[in-house]
């Protein structure tokens, strides 16, 4: 039978201690050495900042724009403390914020936009509609100078082309019988007004 003596059991836990303590350390160092910096995450943070600005994010959205804002400059203190990985999650949700509030400005602007050429539309057809009925009531004061005949809302037939009474029998043009003979000229007819050389 072997027996150990105290002080190689006390050698061995504190070698054992020792050797955990260091593979702690090796990982803990090898896990913040892992992480890099997130520095796409930071620029893709920034333009989505940047056009939310550009499309007047500020008046049609500010607390989205805000809370971007807000979380990319916690993002900046993060990466400023070396925790890349706190830095990275607020960039993703700054950026994230950006484009939710560059996407709400963009529709309030075209909302405006249509309730404008709505607007104008509906000038046009006032517009129209007055013109309208000042053209009828116009129309309506000057029938009413015209003899009672006239006040129709037919346009009236130029007076060369009214019928007139029916010509007579033997008034007016006449046509003669063809004459067999053209050297000698045709007997002049009793009913004949003219019309011919």
């Amino acid at each position: 039978m072997h027996i150990f003596s105290p002080s190689t059991g006390q050698l061995k836990v504190a070698r054992l201690a020792v050797s955990t303590l260091t593979l702690a350390m090796t990982l803990a160092l090898a896990g913040c050495a892992s992480t890099p910096p997130p520095d796409g995450a930071m620029n893709q943070a920034q333009m989505q900042l940047q056009a939310a600005r550009d499309v007047d994010a500020s008046a049609y959205d500010p607390i989205d724009l805000g809370n971007a804002q807000s979380k990319f400059q916690q993002a900046q203190n993060a990466m400023a403390k070396r925790d890349y990985d706190v830095a990275a999650q607020l960039a993703d949700e700054s950026r994230a914020d950006a484009e939710l509030a560059r996407a709400k400005s963009r529709l309030a602007a075209a909302r405006a936009q249509i309730q404008s050429k709505t607007s104008t539309n509906q000038q046009l057809r006032d517009q129209i509609e007055q013109s309208l009925s000042e053209q009828q009531q116009q129309n309506q004061s000057q029938a009413a100078g015209l003899p009672p005949q006239q006040q129709t809302q037919d346009m009236p037939a130029p007076t060369s082309s009214q019928l007139g009474e029916p010509i007579q029998q033997g008034q007016g043009f006449q046509t003669y019988p063809q004459n067999p003979n053209p050297d000698q000229p045709a007997p002049p007819s009793s009913t004949d007004q003219g019309g011919h050389l």
